[in-house]
Formats: structure tokens, C-alpha cells, sequence
């Protein structure tokens, strides 16, 4: 009687199965299966077959970093709201963006060093960059130190309106990072970096257009 396990190790590596029977000697150990393409015969592969990770490509590597570069400065901004506004929706859409990017880091600091990338940008012999983007120049869509500045020294409906138009040209960034990543042969695809890009994209483009309500809802009532 035979028992078969299956699970799926990586999607590049395919769908792979253990094949082992109910009462083994010693000299008999399971046997790893690849099913085949369909109307192709399954393969036995050995039994020290292990899943290994995609090639690196560096577009793929400098897209993380880069993106955690610009996910700390969304962070940063959000954490001006507390002590610059009272406006209940700025404060509850900077506390998901806050959450969630703060997550979105964590998991891409786990993806680079699991393959032993380097988290920063910075490069040997040049200096750090900090999330101003100071050293090396800004990601696509990062406010400058000049906006930054700005929406330090704001309150109120002015920090809600600089907060609310900064953080959309913030995300229309990033939307721009995806597509060169997914423009650039080769790139995108490890099958977790292409699911979290996706994700980037789709979840800041919704952000976006509840920003921009939120603006337009304010442009009367500024106009007063």
C-alpha cells in the first residue's frame, strides 16, 4: 500500500510528489515524483531532491531595495498625522497605509536576505542614503526635502491637503516602479515578488482614487 504526498516546493520548480510505501526495508526510500506536462510522462527524480530558488535577477533585487526605500518614506509621512491633524479620514487612511507598508517592508527585508541581498541601496564606497533619498537621488514619486519640510511645519487643512496630495504622487511612484520591473526582460519573475508587485499595484492604485475623493471633497469646503 502505497501513501503519496504532494506539495508545491516553488512555482518555478513545479509540483512535486513523495512516493513511499506503508512498510519500507531499509534499502527502499521514497521516491520524488515530477508529474509530467499533460500527455507527458511523470518523472522519478532522487530522493535528495530539494526546491531551490529562481534565478536573481537585478531588477528584481534593486526593486525591493528600492521599494523599501520608498515604503519608509510613506511611513514617515504618516507619522506626522497624529500631532497635525484632527480629520478622522486622514487619520484612518495614514493608519493603513502605516500598517500596511510597515508589513510590506518586514517582507521584503526577509526576501533579500534570504537570498543574501543587501537591504539599502547603498553601495560600497558611497555614502548611505537616507529616506530623503539625499545620496543617490529619489525614487519615482518620493517627495523632496523641500516637500517633506513643508509637511513637517503644516496643520490642519493644510497638512491634510499637502498630506493627501503628496502621498498620491507617493503611489503613482510606485505604480511606476512596477511597470519598469515588469518592462524589464527577465524581471518579475519569483513567483513572491511578482505576487507582492501585483499587490503594490493594485492596493496603491485604490488608495489613489480614495485620495483623490477625499481631495475633491475638500476643494468646496476650502474655497468657503
Amino acid at each position: 500500500m502505497r501513501k503519496i504526498f504532494c506539495s508545491l516546493l516553488l512555482a518555478s520548480t513545479g509540483f512535486f510528489c513523495v512516493v513511499a510505501h506503508s512498510q519500507q526495508s531499509d534499502s527502499t526510500k521514497p521516491a520524488v515524483v515530477q508529474p509530467g506536462a499533460p500527455g507527458k510522462p511523470s518523472k522519478i527524480l532522487p530522493s535528495s531532491t530539494r526546491a531551490t530558488l529562481p534565478p536573481l535577477s537585478h531588477a528584481d533585487v534593486a526593486f525591493m531595495q528600492g521599494m523599501i526605500m520608498h515604503h519608509a518614506q510613506a511611513v514617515e509621512m504618516t507619522a506626522f498625522i497624529a500631532s497635525h491633524t484632527e480629520n478622522k479620514d486622514v487619520r484612518l487612511l495614514g493608519a493603513r497605509i502605516s500598517h500596511s507598508q510597515s508589513d510590506e517592508i518586514k517582507f521584503m527585508e526577509r526576501w533579500l536576505t534570504i537570498r543574501g541581498q543587501p537591504v539599502s541601496l547603498a553601495m560600497p564606497g558611497m555614502p548611505d542614503m537616507d529616506m530623503s533619498g539625499h545620496a543617490m537621488g529619489l525614487m519615482p514619486g518620493m517627495l523632496t526635502p523641500e516637500q517633506m519640510e513643508a509637511l513637517r511645519m503644516a496643520r490642519g487643512a493644510e497638512f491634510d491637503h499637502l498630506f493627501l496630495a503628496g502621498m498620491i504622487q507617493h503611489h503613482g511612484g510606485a505604480l511606476t516602479m512596477v511597470k519598469d520591473l515588469f518592462d524589464t526582460a527577465g524581471a518579475g519573475q519569483d513567483a513572491e515578488l511578482f505576487n507582492f508587485a501585483t499587490d503594490v499595484d493594485s492596493g496603491q492604485r485604490a488608495e489613489i482614487r480614495i485620495m483623490q475623493t477625499m481631495l475633491e471633497k475638500r476643494l468646496p469646503e476650502e474655497k468657503q
